[in-house]
């Protein structure tokens, strides 16, 4: 069985190996690079599960390597950052991070995060998952087996994240979901912060479907409820 791979991308190398340590202990093979040209080369050269990226590296910063992930891959991405603002979080998660940690941090908890991250990944990835029904509704069709969206016959690019919230609203239509709910099914952890991680992937998510020039809503705001999927 391959041992499953995470990237560590950080010039700070006493924090590459830190985590490094921790992850290496739960069994995990590691790969490291310390600035982003060589995090996007060894993901371009090898099988990476995860990635878990600082923002402010030399040559290409995290956000352009997450960029750059985006149009290929559909691997995790996890943000460890020395930028604390509530902006730089929500940038980081309309880049296309899966989440986001703050520097100084405790390495349990980054550790908790991605075996959480990498248990929805290989869930998804599981042959029983191929028995979801391919959606269609509007022009909108959502293929779980292969893992895409396309919109009028064009395609629609979405990070795991938006893809799994947009397929479960989609797959339950008319029930009302609120940000807990989303969270806990999407992230597949307890709700341990404000709504506004799943408040930016909804905001993302309605940009590249197009609501913001379409009349046609595909999510709906039930206001001081949650969300539900308008056919």
């Amino acid at each position: 069985m391959r041992l499953i791979t995470i990237l560590i991308a950080d010039d700070e190398p006493e924090i590459a190996d830190l985590v490094a340590l921790h992850l290496q202990k739960e069994g995990y093979h590691i790969v490291k690079a310390a600035d982003g040209k060589a995090a996007m080369q060894a993901i371009q050269s090898q099988s990476i599960d995860l990635a878990i990226l600082d923002i402010m590296m030399p040559g290409l910063d995290g956000y352009e390597v997450t960029r750059q992930i985006r149009e290929q891959y559909h691997l995790p991405i996890i943000f460890l950052s020395a930028k604390t603002s509530d902006l730089d979080k929500i940038t980081g998660l309309v880049m296309g991070a899966d989440d986001y940690m703050v520097k100084p941090f405790n390495p349990m908890e980054l550790v908790a995060r991605v075996n959480s991250q990498l248990r929805r990944t290989l869930l998804f990835s599981q042959p029983a998952a191929l028995n979801k029904l391919v959606l269609e509704t509007g022009g909108l069709i959502i293929s779980p087996d292969q893992h895409t969206v396309t919109l009028y016959g064009e395609a629609v690019k979405l990070t795991p994240k938006e893809f799994d919230i947009l397929y479960l609203l989609a797959s339950h239509s008319k029930q009302v979901f609120s940000a807990e709910n989303i969270f806990q099914q999407v992230w597949g952890e307890a709700y341990y912060e404000s709504g506004n991680t799943v408040m930016v992937h909804i905001r993302t998510l309605r940009k590249k479907l197009g609501e913001d020039i379409n009349k046609h809503k595909f999510i709906k705001t039930i206001w001081g409820v949650g969300y539900t999927f308008n056919e």
